[in-house]
């Protein structure tokens, strides 16, 4: 089958990879339908993880179950899903109490405690870049959609970066009639602005300096700040006259850069620590990782980030942060996108075929204008 593999720093192939197979009586193959390039993969694009060459690369997948293993139950041939990222057992600890992002079972990475597709340190598994998917304990991981083809590019962000930008806005605890800042206006930060205003914020402030994603967020009811144009900390300040917001979403990550271009990854943490009011609330669901070979400092090379905590802890703010648990929130997601009320599509800037992956990894990452979110269908 064709698949979009990893050849090192900046380089990705599209080229035929062995057939995904059932390995497992629970495993289920998915012919994907749509595969989305997400931003986290560019970290691994660029060279900044551990990703092994030859990684099948893509974790935001749905697509039509094609054959189920003999104790697949539940899922059935025929069916159309949504793949959530992580990988879970459903039988676990924390799978259990729903922290299915930190499942015990499935990564045999030493340290690392959760496992999703085609991703650096998250286990053994092939990502959905590809025509088919094997999907581990099918029954508890895949989610039924509606037949057809209704909401393709809406219920192809429950995979992932809806979920994930919802789980922003409930780390920092966004309640109605919020006013919250969302650092970030990539797709997680714009599902993250998306969810904020679902949840009935009053007002959401998306920061970023690429003027596609800006208009994006004046175009769902958030309002942009450019922090290429002056210090966002004193932009938000002035705009909620001094006040502060009520929570704000870490959507960057550890490759935050100041408008030159220069990578400062305590700078988005920093701010929003400034701008979030006393005892208000932080949702980190930008990537961080243990160990940053390409980063500044010694520190950040080690994971070490020293950010504002004095500042914090004066301020007596809370944070959360991790990867989302998918499959807390996609079920109810989903319903909100067949009842019309979330349209997470609205950042779609490119449907291409499989085989447009190299090109199109090449233009996301190079935040060219207008590439706000790719899209790959394997049957184009």
């Amino acid at each position: 089958m064709r698949a979009v593999v990893y050849r090192g720093p900046n380089q990705v192939e599209v080229t035929d990879v062995p057939d995904a197979r059932v390995e497992e009586p629970t495993d289920a193959l998915v012919r994907i339908t749509t595969t989305n390039i997400c931003g986290s993969d560019l970290h691994m694009y660029e060279g900044r993880t551990a990703v092994e060459e030859g990684k099948v690369l893509g974790h935001e997948n749905m697509g039509i179950v094609e054959e189920v293993g003999d104790a697949v139950g539940r899922v059935q041939v025929g069916d159309r899903v949504s793949v959530p990222f992580n990988i879970a057992c459903g039988t676990c600890r924390n799978c259990t109490a729903g922290w299915t992002s930190f499942c015990l079972r499935t990564n045999p990475t030493e340290g690392m405690e959760g496992a999703a597709y085609g991703y650096a340190n998250m286990g053994p598994y092939d990502g959905g870049q590809a025509e088919v998917l094997r999907v581990p304990y099918a029954d508890f991981n895949l989610l039924e959609l509606p037949e057809g083809t209704d909401h393709e590019n809406d219920f192809t962000m429950l995979s992932d970066i809806f979920p994930t930008g919802w789980h922003g806005t409930e780390l920092a605890g966004v309640s109605p009639g919020d006013d919250v800042a969302v650092f970030g206006g990539g797709p997680v930060g714009l599902m993250a602005a998306h969810s904020a205003m679902l949840r009935g914020a009053a007002r959401v402030l998306v920061v970023d300096k690429e003027p596609d994603r800006l208009r994006l967020a004046e175009e769902i009811g958030a309002q942009g700040i450019d922090f290429s144009a002056g210090d966002p900390v004193e932009q938000i300040m002035d705009a909620t006259l001094g006040r502060g917001v009520d929570s704000g979403v870490e959507a960057v990550g550890y490759q935050a850069h100041d408008p030159s271009g220069e990578e400062h990854p305590e700078l988005v943490l920093d701010n929003l620590v400034q701008v979030v009011r006393a005892t208000g609330g932080i949702g980190v669901v930008g990537v961080y990782v243990p160990q940053d070979p390409g980063a500044n400092d010694e520190g950040a090379k080690q994971g070490r980030i020293g950010w504002d905590y004095g500042t914090f802890f004066t301020k007596g703010q809370h944070v959360g942060t991790g990867q989302a648990p998918v499959m807390r929130y996609n079920r109810q997601l989903r319903d909100l996108i067949v009842a019309g009320r979330a349209r997470p599509s609205f950042l779609v800037s490119h449907e291409l075929g499989l085989e447009e992956a190299p090109d199109a990894y090449a233009r996301f990452d190079a935040r060219e204008d207008g590439w706000t979110k790719v899209l790959l269908k394997p049957a184009a």
